[in-house]
């Protein structure tokens, strides 16, 4: 069974930092690229960044780019999402999801994780 399990949201305050992890298991980990969504209430899913297989390349929304950085432990089959300088306009909940291919393709994924909620207020 393929799954994706986050972990690592809490609430801060802005300008704070947070590393999200999402453990996977159930499929061959190194042969996918991997993406991490959000969904803030009442809006839709949000797509915040991207990593292909074996980390070459990685992608980013104008929104997060600077401040988040997406990586990933291949030997562990491990992605995660550091978050910095945060806003408020970041709280939402995150999931990580598994994309069809070796590289990275705009909403082309097949499996998503449960979430882990961020919120970030004073």
């Amino acid at each position: 069974e393929v799954q994706l399990v986050e972990s690592g949201g809490d609430l801060v305050e802005p300008g704070g930092s947070l590393r999200l992890s999402c453990a996977a298991s159930g499929f061959p980990f190194n042969l996918f690229a991997m993406s991490w969504v959000r969904q803030a209430p009442g809006k839709d899913l949000e797509w915040v960044s991207a990593i292909n297989n074996y980390a070459t390349d990685t992608w980013y929304a104008d929104a997060v780019k600077g401040r988040f950085t997406i990586s990933r432990d291949n030997a562990k089959n491990t992605l995660f999402l550091q978050l910095n300088s945060l806003k408020t306009e970041d709280t939402a909940m995150y999931y990580c999801v598994k994309e069809t291919a070796w590289y990275h393709q705009d909403n082309d994924y097949d499996v998503r994780g449960q979430g882990t909620q961020v919120t970030v207020s004073s």
